[in-house]
């Protein structure tokens, strides 16, 4: 005689035998897993964030060698901007606004500097 049942969580398989002048059962549970898809997964870490800390300290005899303080934060773009996170919009290796920013703040400094340097030839004249 055996009887399947299934629960929210897991699915179980009962047997009952008769051995011994007496019935056993036996159960044995199979763990069900919800099908949650990789994409799931991933837009809810975005959709939320997440933040995973870390130290690492090494020392000897009390005394601190090294210490290295690990900070990681996954989320969407919408959500770091919504915490006020935008250090990739300054970013001059990612952003080309930035770039072009940078360029021409380099640019400004060397006229300036090209005045300076032009100014005592214009009183001479």
């Amino acid at each position: 005689m055996t009887n399947d049942y299934a629960t929210n969580d897991s699915e179980a398989n009962v047997e009952v035998k008769y051995k011994d002048g007496g019935y056993i059962m036996s159960e044995q549970i199979v763990h069900g897993v919800n099908a949650t898809n990789l994409a799931d997964i991933l837009e809810r870490v975005l959709d939320k964030g997440i933040v995973i800390a870390g130290d690492i300290k090494i020392q000897i005899a009390d005394i601190d060698l090294l210490t290295i303080k690990i900070r990681l934060l996954v989320a969407s773009v919408d959500k770091a901007m919504e915490m006020g996170i935008n250090w990739w919009q300054d970013d001059t290796f990612i952003s080309s606004k930035a770039q072009e920013a940078e360029f021409k703040q380099q640019q400004d400094k060397l006229l300036e500097r090209l005045e300076k340097l032009e100014a005592p030839l214009k009183t001479k004249k």
